[in-house]
């Protein structure tokens, strides 16, 4: 993406199969979603499209060779680097795992489904959470991700 002041991007993972309404409102106006996997079918793809342009990985629920999915996603924003995986291929993921095996500035994953943003060694490691059906006793979450002039912020955002 090229250089300007402010770029927002959309962070989902784990929808499993369901969009639920508040993540059209929490993410109105990004320029690209990115979602770290356990999508649940073209058709969740599909609905993200409505709000902004889609990159999506693999998650460890999707099936091999599902159209429009990537093992990673590695792009550049405002001069930052961004990593994007599921996680599982770390086995448990943690921060230190995928700093240890990843490094882009933003590595964004999921798996876990428990929201989680933390500085690790200058880089920053998101999970935006699951967005899809409630699972243990953790609220659906998707992220929004601010980089401006060289600088990563994440919003975690309650979309029940």
């Amino acid at each position: 993406m090229p250089h300007s002041d402010t770029h927002v991007l959309g962070l989902i993972s784990d929808t499993h199969g369901l969009v639920r309404p508040g993540v059209h409102h929490a993410l109105k106006g990004v320029e690209l979603i990115l979602h770290a996997g356990d999508v649940g079918g073209s058709a969740i793809l599909d609905e993200l499209r409505l709000i902004a342009p889609v990159k999506a990985v693999f998650g460890n629920t999707d099936p091999p060779g599902e159209p429009g999915l990537a093992e990673e996603i590695v792009i550049e924003v405002d001069g930052l680097s961004i990593h994007v995986s599921h996680g599982h291929e770390v086995g448990s993921p943690t921060p230190e795992k995928l700093a240890a095996r990843y490094d882009a500035d933003v590595v964004v994953y999921g798996h876990t489904h428990r929201p989680l943003v933390t500085p690790h060694d200058g880089r920053l490691i998101v999970n935006p959470g699951s967005a899809g059906p409630k699972r243990f006793s953790i609220a659906p979450t998707v992220g929004r991700l601010v980089v401006a002039s060289g600088k990563a912020e994440v919003e975690i955002i309650d979309v029940a």
